[in-house]
Parts: C-alpha cells; sequence; structure tokens
C-alpha cells in the first residue's frame, strides 16, 4: 500500500534550479495583509476544523527537541508541518497560513531546531523542483512556529520527490546557533549567518550541484563537527563530507563504498561513545530499495565499522526475495550504545525497527513482538485482517528524556510506543490526507462521505472521530477517482478508483457497505475516471482518463454494472453531472472546446447546449443546484462564475465573481429560497472561501488568513442538513469543516 503515494498528489518530474537566494517578509498568522483588508470581502468569523481520518499521508522526519522535555515537531512531505503537544497528546500544525499562491509550500522539506534556543524552529518548504512549481522557502519562528518570517529563496526543493524521507537537510551550526545549513537537490550546500534570514552558496563544499540527482540529502552535528551526506555518489566515489571550521570541507576518510551504501539517508550521533551512526541504500527511497547497511564512524579514531542489522537478498518467507534498504536511525541521549535503526521498502517480509544495546554488535527486531492497536484509525488496516508494522519508515526519533518512548513514520500514519512492545498511532491532530470527492447526505447517519488518494472512500459516521469502518471494502481503492449518490435516492452510493479486485462499486446503504458492479468495462482496468448515476439511480454513466492524461468514450449501465455499452456522443473524458430531479437528464462540459453537453434519454445520447464558453484549461467544475432541475453553475479558473437556469442550453456571467475554481451547495439560510453556495474563488483581490445566501448576489468571505491550506482547488459542498457547515477537500491537509462560530 501506499507506493503510488505521490502519484495521488502532483506529476514529479526531472527539474532544475537557480543559485541562492534574499526575499525576507514576515507574516504573522491570522493578521490580514493591508492591501487585501482594503479589498476583500466582509469576513464572518468560522470555526475550522479537520474532519478526522488520522495522519494518511507520509510522514518523512520526526524532531524531538534534544533540551525541552515533550517538545517535537513533524513534517510531511505534502501537509505541511506540526508541533507536538505532550500533554494535550495533540499535534498542532502550523503552516496552514500558506495561501492558494503558495501551494507549493505545503511540502517541508526539511526542519531544524536550535538545541540553545528552545523556541527556535526552521522550516525549508518547496513540494517539487519542476518548472511548473515555484521556488522553495525558509521559515524560521522565535516562538516555536507561532509566528513566523519568511525568507523566499531563488532554488527549488523537493520534498514530494523521491528522497523526501531523507535528512534532515536543514541544520543549525553546533558552533554558533545564528549560523544555518540547507542542503538543495540541485543547487548545492547554502549557508547563511543571519539565522535563515538570507543564503548564499556555501564555499568550499566539494561536490559539483547538477540538473538532476539528490544534491545533499543530510546535514548532522557531531560534536562541533558538521557532516552532510551526498545523495548523487555511484557508489565508489565519496558520499559524506564534514567541516570542523565551517569553511573548509573534505570528504571523510574510510567511509564504506559499494551499492550498498550509495545513499546515505539518514544519521544520527551519539555524543556518549562520540559514534556516528549512518543508514545507506541503493537509492534514496522510499521506493526503489533494494540493498542498504548501517555503519558507524568513531569519531575520535576514525574507525569505520559495518553494524547491519540483517543484510539485505535473502529469500522471504513467500519465497521472494528479501531486498531492502535502511532509512530511520535515532540513538538514545539517556543510554549509551542504545540505537534504532529502520529498514525501507521491505514489502514481502514487512518493515521493522532493529535496536541495539551494545552499539550496533547485536540488535533486536521491535517488528516480532509489536502488539498494534488501530482502533483509534480503524483505516490502517487496509480491508487485512491486521495492520502492517510499517512501510516507507524513515523518519524514526527517540524521546531523549524517555528511553522507550520511540516513534515511526509510515506512508499513512505515526506510531509510537512506550514500552517498546504496545504500538498505537501518535497521530492525533495530523492530518495528511489528499482529498478528491465530497458527498453530504440528506439524510441518514453520517453527515459526510470523501473520496481521498490513497485511502480511497471513507463514511465519515462522526467528524471528530475516524470512521469507524475504516476504509470503504469490497474492493478495496487505493484512490478514489469518482464518487456520487442519487438525489433522489441517497441509500444508492457509487464509487470508482483503483480497487484490488475490480475498479467500481455500489452501496444500497448509503455509503456503508459495498459491493462491486457485477462486470466492468474493459478500459476501466488501467483509467477509472469519474462516475454519476442518475436522480433515480437508474442509471450509471463512467468516463474514462488514463493517468497519462489519454481519454476514452465514455460507458453506460442500466442494470447496476452488469452489462456496459459505449456513449460515442460523449466527449471523452469529460465529467459527468446528474440533473439532481430529472432522470433522464446528464450533462457534461467539454473543457477542450468550451460546450455543454446535454443529455435527456437517460445518457444514451448527449447533444451540443451552450457554446462559446471558456475552454483550454483543466480547471472546469460544472455542478448541479440541488432540488432544482436545469439549474447548473459553471466554475472556470480565471475566467469567473457561469449560470444556467434553462438546462445548460444558455449560460451568463455571475458579475460578483471574478474567478471561480470549484463551487458547492448547503442548506438555505433561515428565510432564504435558494441553497447557500459555498465556492473556493475570488470576488475581488483574494482567492479565498467564500459563502453566499443569496444566490451568489454577494459574497461573504468565511476563511481568514491563518486558514488557507494551499491548494484546495478540488471539492467543497455544504451540509444540506446544516446552514453554514461546509466541507473542504485539500491537497494534504485533509478534509476541514468549518461552522459559523
Amino acid at each position: 500500500m501506499h507506493a503510488s503515494h505521490s502519484l495521488s498528489r502532483r506529476a514529479v518530474l526531472a527539474g532544475t534550479a537557480a543559485a541562492a537566494a534574499l526575499t525576507t517578509v514576515p507574516f504573522l498568522p491570522g493578521r490580514a495583509h493591508a492591501a487585501e483588508t482594503a479589498t476583500t470581502v466582509a469576513g464572518q468569523a468560522y470555526r475550522w476544523r479537520n474532519a478526522v481520518i488520522g495522519g494518511t499521508g507520509f510522514i518523512t522526519g520526526v524532531l524531538f527537541h534534544p533540551c525541552v522535555r515533550g517538545l517535537a515537531y513533524a513534517r510531511t512531505d505534502i501537509g505541511g508541518a506540526y508541533r507536538w503537544d505532550d500533554g494535550a497528546a495533540h499535534w498542532t500544525p502550523l503552516i496552514d497560513h500558506m495561501g492558494w499562491d503558495d501551494w507549493n509550500l505545503l511540502g517541508v522539506e526539511a526542519m531544524a531546531v536550535d538545541p540553545t534556543h528552545p523556541d527556535r524552529l526552521y522550516l525549508a518548504l518547496g513540494t517539487y523542483t519542476q518548472s511548473w512549481a515555484g521556488n522553495g522557502a525558509v521559515l524560521r519562528s522565535e516562538d516555536r512556529g507561532a509566528t513566523w518570517k519568511r525568507t523566499d529563496l531563488s532554488v527549488k526543493l523537493g520534498a514530494n520527490e523521491d528522497g523526501r524521507g531523507a535528512g534532515e537537510r536543514l541544520l543549525v551550526d553546533p558552533r554558533n546557533s545564528d549560523t544555518l545549513w540547507l542542503g538543495t537537490r540541485h543547487d548545492g550546500l547554502l549557508k547563511s549567518t543571519d539565522r535563515g534570514a538570507t543564503w548564499a552558496a556555501a564555499p568550499g563544499f566539494p561536490p559539483s550541484p547538477s540538473a538532476s540527482g539528490q544534491g545533499v540529502v543530510l546535514l548532522v552535528a557531531a560534536g562541533r563537527t558538521v557532516y552532510a551526506g551526498w545523495g548523487d555518489s555511484d557508489g565508489s566515489s565519496a558520499n559524506l563530507y564534514r567541516t570542523s571550521d565551517g569553511t573548509t570541507w573534505q570528504a571523510v576518510p574510510g567511509q564504506p563504498t559499494g551499492t550498498a551504501a550509495k545513499v546515505p539517508i539518514r544519521a544520527a550521533y551519539d555524543c556518549h561513545t562520540r559514534a556516528l551512526y549512518v543508514t545507506y541504500a541503493n537509492a534514496p527511497g522510499p521506493n526503489g530499495q533494494s540493498d542498504g547497511s548501517v555503519h558507524k564512524l568513531h569519531a575520535t579514531s576514525g574507525k569505520w565499522t559495518e553494524v547491519t542489522p540483517a543484510k539485505p537478498g535473502g529469500t522471504a518467507s513467500d519465497g521472494s526475495a528479501d531486498t531492502f534498504g535502511y532509512g530511520g536511525v535515532a540513538v538514545d541521549a539517556r543510554r549509551p550504545g542504545t540505537v534504532v535503526v529502520s529498514t525501507n521498502n521491505r514489502w514481502a517480509e514487512v518493515d521493522t525497527l532493529y535496536r541495539t544495546t551494545d552499539g550496533g554488535r547485536t540488535w533486536t527486531s521491535l517488528k516480532d513482538k509489536a502488539v498494534l492497536d488501530v482502533s483509534e484509525t480503524p483505516f490502517l488496516t487496509f480491508g487485512a485482517d491486521k495492520p502492517k508494522f510499517g512501510w516507507w519508515i524513515q523518519a524514526l526519533a527517540l524521546d531523549p528524556y524517555d528511553s522507550l518512548h520511540i516513534v515511526h513514520g509510515t506512508g499513512a500514519t505515526l506510531y509510537g510506543t512506550r514500552d517498546l512492545t504496545h504500538w498505537a498511532p501518535q497521530i492525533r491532530g495530523l492530518e495528511e490526507t489528499a482529498v478528491r470527492q465530497l458527498i453530504s447526505p440528506p439524510t441518514g447517519t453520517a453527515h459526510l462521505i470523501s473520496g481521498s488518494g490513497d485511502i480511497g472512500v471513507l463514511y465519515h459516521d462522526r467528524l471528530t472521530a475516524s470512521p469507524s469502518r475504516g476504509m470503504s471494502t469490497n474492493p478495496v481503492f487505493g484512490t478514489a477517482t469518482g464518487l456520487a449518490q442519487a438525489a433522489r435516492k441517497p441509500s444508492y452510493v457509487v464509487r470508482s478508483g483503483w480497487g484490488d479486485h475490480g475498479n467500481g462499486a455500489y452501496s444500497d446503504d448509503g455509503g456503508q457497505t459495498w459491493a462491486p458492479f457485477p462486470a466492468q468495462p474493459a478500459i476501466a482496468k488501467d483509467a477509472p475516471g469519474p462516475i454519476a448515476t442518475n436522480a433515480d439511480g437508474s442509471v450509471l454513466l463512467w468516463t474514462f482518463v488514463h493517468w497519462d492524461g489519454t481519454r476514452y468514450p465514455a460507458q453506460r449501465s442500466t442494470d447496476n454494472g452488469a452489462t456496459w455499452s459505449e456513449v460515442s456522443s460523449y466527449p471523452k473524458g469529460a465529467t459527468p453531472v446528474a440533473d439532481p430531479v430529472d432522470p433522464a437528464r446528464f450533462y457534461t462540459f467539454d473543457t477542450d472546446t468550451g460546450t455543454v453537453y446535454v443529455s435527456s434519454d437517460g445518457g444514451l445520447t448527449f447533444a451540443k447546449g451552450a457554446t462559446g464558453l471558456p475552454s483550454g484549461d483543466t480547471q472546469f467544475k460544472l455542478v448541479a443546484a440541488p432540488g432544482r432541475s436545469g439549474d447548473l453553475w459553471l466554475s472556470t479558473k480565471g475566467n469567473g462564475l457561469y449560470r444556467s437556469t434553462d438546462g445548460g442550453a444558455g449560460f451568463s456571467k455571475v458579475s460578483s465573481c471574478r474567478a471561480s475554481y470549484v463551487l458547492g451547495f448547503g442548506k438555505a439560510a433561515d428565510g432564504a429560497g435558494y441553497p447557500a453556495i459555498y465556492q473556493v474563488g475570488s470576488t475581488q483581490s483574494i482567492t479565498a472561501v467564500f459563502r453566499s445566501d443569496d444566490e451568489a448576489k454577494t459574497w461573504v468571505r468565511i476563511n481568514d488568513d491563518a486558514h488557507q491550506w494551499g491548494y484546495i482547488g478540488d471539492a467543497i459542498t455544504g451540509d444540506p442538513r446544516v446552514h453554514g457547515r461546509v466541507y473542504l477537500a485539500t491537497n494534504g491537509r485533509g478534509i476541514q469543516y468549518g461552522e459559523p462560530a
């Protein structure tokens, strides 16, 4: 599971970047910038919370502060950073203030704490290094992430690219806490001498940066010496460098070579024994590793010792090759010679943690006697009988004040133990789901059903606890691509996605239990796309889009998926929309031509409706207003909002909206004759979340500068039973729901 985690975000391709950076911008969460205050529509105070799922994304790093009991930080590949409150046993998100234009900064490449100044925290942000992504930034805080100052870089960082579980790539210099080091993927080593306010290339660092590869993968302090790991070695050249004066760098003598030590992944220093432990793999991970090792450097003597707990390459219990690399490493601050390391990408035998109390001479696998309790987040079974101990284990931390408190990240959670035997998710408050579809049913137990990347479809019987049913099963979906409910028969729900046995399913009890369609079109195996059902659930319309963008003809079923037939008049790949009142009517929008297509015979044939609408951009959303036939709204990325009241024959532009990305409806306000409308868009100068109670004549902003969550353009819906409640899909911060304060 989760081997395709990054594919549920935006595509990851090779990229290049420039040199260093210098713009400093202060930001205080919750305080509007002056220019926005003058032009933004007056807002209504809202309380925003996560609809609880619990984790679900890749935890790429965890840091306990070495000098403050109970203080820790976590980073994720696309969902920001968090601070741990040990008393409340809860994570607090730290960068939800990142707005629409800063969506690329929700990925945290690295983080650093200052041992001598406990309130200082630094984050290196940037999700992708491709040309279409913005440059990275460094945030610095003097109050543990409550407020920030920001420096924009002229280089790109890649928190959701290969190697994102390595590190940390950011370090406070042990000799001078005003000096920071930042390792980049394609631009070498950067240095700041003013606590991250300005950055420049570090002189004298030997390796040559390139437009591809990993660059500097880790930075660690060992006493007054700084070590830097280099991820672009071929296995025969140096990949570990050090400086003792902050100016002169040299390759560490005698370092291990060979495939199993090709890429240094993480390192940790035992100050009691003066030993530096380094984990290695033959690829940066989290995928693609098949070999690895663990080595110890005696800092005083310069002697290297291999202390690998188990050699990759044997035979697994299922007869396959037992291949893996090594990932996380943590030392016990209270017990000299006690170290924990993690395997990574060990799928057949399942990844584990190895622990030694004698400096690596002998090791014990903590997985072998582990008792896992995932009752708080039942989705972690992924439809199996029991959960896995871990996968993608590269984040690993050991509490410096409690030798029995260990945490390790996976592709979906953060497990913790306080006795080395009993493990449970230590994840409260940390939500990293990439959400794609939302339904708020008009009746039934659940107020919300969601479709997401990696964890399929969830039935939210409570908003304040992880769904008790876990992931929807029969089939289990890795990623959901479609979710729809019959408007006049809400007990009938359908879903599509990447499944374990069939890529489409239906429910007759409102989404609580599921069954696969009796049959599916052949193309559904490789390209499951959005799906719709008409108002009474008698017709299914399924479209197909391959991950490479290839679009295929839609298919229609009138027998609950037992048989399917091609709809040749339907524009390939377009998203189907059912009329909420008339079972005979479907609609869709062809983004290539700016044309609406309409069916009045239950999706059997489609004819052109309105033409001449904006085209050429995939960021279009066509939605139907509930309880009304033919009342359609079209969100167009840079061209505002359009409405049709005649079933798609004609559209008029809504003058109150400058840009619209996604639109949804909820219960009408008291005395209002039209549903409340919720929108992510721009009415004047800022992209934000808005509500209209008067049919889009006026809008009120309902989020604030402290609650923006980067990219939020995939789904939004109001609650048909609670006026003012809105559910919002984010690309990495789970499902946010807001209610008037």
